[in-house]
């Protein structure tokens, strides 16, 4: 199998006015489907902002676009873009990975193809780029970019062709799926996913998560209230260095660190700056830069008042986990165990993973207190057209046995 290491045409770099507005005029006058993909850093740098937008169309050609070379000009809004590129449909993979970034840059698509849930709709085993481009087209994509950190500039010459390579075959790759949809029947399902993901950009906010720092890793080994105060200490004072300095809050200082030492914390006391400086994660270069800032964080915990301690652990609201049901509601654990297995097997049926035929989230509300107007309610739950056509008859014999 031949591998893919350069795009048949050579990407444009576009960096300033003049290379963008040449970008402008021929993606406006180009027809048919675009090509759009978003490389991140998330791993190396606080933002998870797009560092690079990758975009090909037909008659147009690739163009790799730098968004940081354009964050304090007037360029910044990448609306001229949006609206260059008009009514034509986008075509991404993993959609909803980089809709959040492209939709920080002002760009709003009118229609889009989802490659990768194109194929889950037809059954893929695998889903990801690389099984796709090797299934439709026998040649190898290499992937070895994609974790790295793409704030570096200038951007290496390898990395350039990767960019490229991710939007390269994307339109010819939407064309062999649409004939695979038509085969199998399955167009007028894609259509709706990729309607009701136009809308879910259209509508998308990022949650502002309460007690984030609640998901440190390793939370369950603290076992004290003054030792949960210590991670929240810990964990915001990271979270202001990380963003001051523009860095993973990772690479400021590992989670294991912070619940390491916060495991050490009786409910009277904290442990000394000297225990501290012992646990390893405190003692790599980057954390002992900031050790003022953990040792105000033992002081600030010390002196705290009980009253003032965050609870050890806390109820989560909202529907519970299936498998908790049969403690808490008998019968709804009834339900799920009786139509669950149903909506499985119908998914098998459909050649579909389980989760594309309902989501979970909205099969465990539906379930967890059914309407009398079921179809309603899974109308509201964002269940789509084709999906109620597929499950409700399902559903609704269910509850009726």
């Amino acid at each position: 199998m031949k591998t893919l290491t350069q795009p048949a045409e050579e990407p444009v770099i576009v960096n300033d006015e003049p290379s963008w507005n040449r970008m402008i005029d021929k993606v406006s006058e180009a027809e048919g489907p675009i090509a759009i993909d978003v490389e991140r850093a998330q791993s190396f740098r606080y933002s998870d902002k797009a560092y690079l937008v990758q975009i090909k169309k037909d008659g147009a050609g690739i163009f790799l676009i730098d968004p940081i070379s354009f964050e304090h000009g007037k360029i910044a809004d990448f609306s001229e873009l949006n609206e260059a590129i008009g009514d034509s449909q986008w075509i991404l993979h993993a959609a909803t990975q980089d809709l959040p970034n492209l939709w920080q840059l002002n760009m709003r698509p009118a229609s889009l193809f989802d490659t990768e849930l194109a194929g889950r709709l037809l059954g893929y085993e695998k889903v990801n780029l690389a099984a796709m481009i090797e299934h439709y087209f026998d040649l190898h994509l290499e992937k070895q970019h994609s974790a790295d950190d793409w704030s570096t500039r200038p951007i290496p010459q390898d990395w350039i062709a990767y960019a490229a390579l991710d939007v390269e075959l994307l339109i010819d790759l939407r064309k062999k799926m649409i004939v695979d949809l038509e085969d199998a029947g399955k167009e007028e399902w894609a259509k709706q996913e990729f309607a009701h993901l136009v809308y879910w950009a259209d509508h998308h906010e990022p949650k502002c998560a309460d007690e984030r720092w609640r998901r440190t890793s390793g939370l369950q080994d603290v076992h004290t209230r003054r030792g949960m105060a210590l991670v929240r200490e810990l964990y915001e004072q990271r979270d202001k260095i990380a963003r001051e300095l523009d860095k993973s809050p990772h690479k400021v200082l590992i989670d294991k660190a912070i619940t390491e030492i916060a495991s050490q914390a009786s409910e009277e006391s904290v442990p000394t700056i000297s225990k501290l400086r012992r646990v390893m994660g405190f003692r790599r270069r980057e954390p002992r830069k900031h050790m003022s800032a953990w040792e105000n964080a033992l002081d600030t915990v010390a002196g705290l008042d009980k009253s003032d301690l965050p609870q050890l652990r806390v109820h989560k609201t909202g529907i519970p986990k299936p498998r908790n049901w049969q403690r808490i509601n008998p019968e709804a654990a009834e339900r799920w165990n009786r139509i669950r297995p149903k909506i499985i097997e119908k998914a098998q049926t459909l050649k579909l993973p389980v989760e594309n035929l309902v989501s979970p989230a909205a099969l465990r509300e539906a379930l967890w207190q059914p309407s009398e107007d079921m179809e309603s309610q899974l109308t509201d739950l964002g269940v789509r057209p084709w999906q109620r056509q597929e499950i409700l008859e399902i559903i609704q014999s269910g509850l009726s046995s």
